[in-house]
C-alpha cells in the first residue's frame, strides 16, 4: 500500500536526487533566475600540499627564530616575503575566520627560487633530514630508523609538493572555505593569506562581486541547495568539490533579498528556514 509518493524527473544527466514538491519546485527557481558560478568572473583553486606539513607550516615563534638567524636586512626581508600566513579548513568560519598564528614557507616549485639566497630557511628544513624532504618516494634507514621521502615529482627537496602556478591569486581578494563542512561557511579575505590544502579559495580582482556572492553562498538557501548536489558524509557534513560549488546557480547582481531574487513563495521561505540545520 502507497501511503506517500512523490514524482521525480530522472530523464536528465544531472546525478538522481528524490525531493518533496515544495524542494522540487525551490530548485527549479533557484536554477531558473541563477547563473551558476562556473560563468561568472572568478576562479576557484585548491590550497597548498606541501607533502610534508611538520616542516613546511610553522608557528609564529619559529618564524621569528629563522628570522632572528638570518645574516643581514637584505636576507631578512627575503625571508619574510617568502614566508606567508596560512589558514587551515577549520580556521574558516561563516564571514570570517580564525588565524591560528601559522605560517607557510612558499617554496612553490613554480617560483623557481634559489634556496642558496635563503640560508636561514636552508638550514631550518636541513633540521629534518634532506632524504625526509626530497620528492623521490624512495625510503631510507637512517640511525635504525626507516624514513621516507615526500612523493616522486620533479621538484626539488626544499620546494613545496605542488607547483602552485597560481601562486598570484593569493595576493587578490579571495573566499576561502572549507573542503569539509558542517554548513556552508564562506568568509572574504582582501588580505594576502595562503591556505593549505583543506582548503579551497575562489579568486576574483572585482572586490564588489565576492562580496556578493558571499551573501548568497553563506545564506540558508543555498546550504540547502548544495545539498541537492553534492555528497553528503553522515548526517550533516559535505565535500565541497569545485565540480559542484562551481554548478552553484547564482541571481544577476539585484539589491533584493536573497529570497525575492529567486522568486520563492512565503511557504517555500518558511521551509527553508525551518528546516533542520
Amino acid at each position: 500500500m502507497q501511503q506517500q509518493g512523490v514524482e521525480c524527473d530522472f530523464t536528465g544527466s544531472d546525478s538522481w536526487v528524490i525531493l518533496s514538491p515544495i524542494e522540487q519546485s525551490i530548485k527549479r527557481k533557484i536554477e531558473a533566475v541563477g547563473v551558476p558560478l562556473k560563468d561568472w568572473d572568478i576562479q576557484i583553486n585548491y590550497g597548498i600540499k606541501t607533502g610534508y606539513n611538520d616542516a613546511f607550516i610553522i608557528s609564529t615563534e619559529k618564524r621569528n627564530e629563522i628570522l632572528a638567524n638570518c645574516k643581514d636586512a637584505d636576507e631578512r626581508k627575503r625571508t619574510e616575503e617568502l614566508i606567508r600566513p596560512i589558514l587551515r579548513g577549520r580556521d574558516i568560519k561563516r564571514y570570517g575566520y580564525e588565524w591560528a598564528n601559522l605560517y607557510l614557507i612558499a617554496t612553490f616549485p613554480s617560483r623557481h627560487y634559489n634556496i642558496e639566497e635563503y640560508p636561514a630557511v636552508k638550514r631550518y628544513l636541513l633540521s629534518f633530514g634532506k632524504e625526509r624532504l626530497e620528492q623521490t618516494g624512495k625510503t631510507y634507514t637512517i640511525n635504525g630508523e626507516k624514513i621516507k621521502a615526500r612523493k616522486k615529482t620533479n621538484n626539488k627537496w626544499f620546494e613545496t609538493q605542488d607547483s602552485i602556478s597560481y601562486w598570484e591569486d593569493f595576493f587578490k581578494p579571495k573566499l576561502f572555505y572549507a573542503d569539509i563542512t558542517q554548513q556552508l561557511n564562506f568568509c572574504i579575505c582582501k588580505d594576502v593569506m595562503f591556505c593549505n590544502n583543506t582548503t579551497y579559495f575562489i579568486a576574483s580582482e572585482n572586490e564588489l562581486l565576492l562580496d556578493y556572492i558571499q551573501k548568497y553562498l553563506n545564506s540558508p538557501l543555498i546550504d540547502w541547495y548544495y545539498r541537492t548536489l553534492s555528497v553528503q558524509l553522515g548526517e550533516k557534513a559535505v565535500r565541497m568539490f569545485s565540480m559542484y560549488v562551481l554548478e552553484i546557480p547564482i541571481p544577476p547582481i539585484s539589491k533584493s533579498d536573497i529570497y525575492k531574487s529567486y522568486g520563492l513563495s512565503p511557504s517555500e521561505v518558511s521551509f527553508i528556514e525551518n528546516r533542520e540545520g
